[in-house]
């Protein structure tokens, strides 16, 4: 490649191939839309961080980049369609003669989250579960909105948390749902209070069955 230079790789990008794709890893056979890959940066930054392996199929076949142009739209993808913009690293790898693998480094973000610019202009935010990328629940964003307002305040325990808790107790995670039809408060209001008390570090979200719940 022109501006990326590649080098050898062969058996380093088979060894990360052999991981599959997990919630730190992601394969991608060709880039079409940088958007779309925006949403990808956007859910491994909201979580851990993590890679994506660009010029590789879902079924773990080597394929290769097609073209320079790739590069082009993953900057494009960190750069204009990511809120904020997120500096991602790239690595072009050379896995046989005339086939290179390009690994996407993407860092996880100090202050979440990182938004997606959709066609609306709209900002969304993605985070990533096992191998699949989700829009950021409302707890979460609750939650993030939260920790980036910490001012050291502490949170008074009232009626609400104990009756979250007992829940937890009582069945080893709850819902919002459940909550709210408990508690009685608005959803607004439970998303609200829940997020501080995640930011406060008093109780903790977490996916399960491919569902957010509160847990301790």
């Amino acid at each position: 490649m022109k501006d990326l230079p590649a080098i050898k790789g062969r058996y380093y990008i088979h060894s990360l191939i052999e991981e599959g794709e997990h919630e730190q890893q992601d394969f991608k056979f060709a880039i079409s839309d940088a958007r779309k890959i925006a949403r990808s940066i956007s859910a491994f930054s909201n979580n851990s961080g993590g890679r994506l392996l660009i010029g590789v199929k879902d079924n773990g076949v080597v394929a290769g980049i097609r073209n320079e142009e790739d590069v082009y739209m993953i900057e494009a993808a960190a750069e204009m369609y990511c809120r904020p913009k997120v500096d991602v690293k790239l690595t072009a790898f050379k896995v046989d003669p005339g086939t290179v693998v390009l690994r996407v480094e993407i860092p996880k973000a100090l202050r979440p989250p990182v938004c997606v610019v959709e066609e609306n202009n709209e900002l969304r935010a993605y985070y990533r579960v096992k191998d699949e990328n989700f829009v950021a629940h409302p707890l979460m964003l609750s939650a993030w909105k939260h920790y980036a307002a910490d001012d050291g305040a502490l949170v008074a325990v009232d009626d609400n948390h104990r009756l979250l808790l007992e829940i937890i107790e009582r069945d080893g995670s709850a819902t919002l749902e459940e909550f709210v039809r408990r508690s009685h408060l608005s959803t607004d209001t439970a998303i609200d209070y829940i997020g501080r008390l995640v930011a406060s570090s008093m109780i903790n979200l977490e996916y399960r069955g491919g569902r957010l719940v509160i847990c301790n």
